[in-house]
């Protein structure tokens, strides 16, 4: 299992809109072969923070899914982010 988890900002007056940007993408990874799970949110306590968060049964789910990745039209909007890939061995529930 693959777990791809972080956050990036943009400047807090374009958030709701980039979010509503990411709509189509959101709907179409959660439609995708072997993803689990995938969000995109606002942060509650800062304005320019988007949280991410993303489940994948495989690696190559998740590379079949990503292609070329964010638009440039979303990339330009990015101004920091810090977001990893994490490759899970076990799962227990809680």
């Amino acid at each position: 299992m693959i777990i791809v988890s972080g956050h990036l900002y943009v400047a807090p007056e374009v958030r709701d809109a980039y979010l509503a940007g990411c709509v189509e993408v959101v709907e179409q990874a959660r439609a995708t072969a072997g993803c689990l799970d995938f969000a995109l949110a606002a942060d509650l306590v800062e304005p320019g923070r988007i949280n991410v968060y993303e489940r994948w049964e495989s690696e190559a789910a998740l590379e079949a899914f990503r292609g070329d990745g964010t638009s440039d039209e979303q990339s330009v909007q990015i101004l920091d982010a810090e977001v990893h890939r994490y490759r899970i061995s076990s799962v227990e529930p809680a």
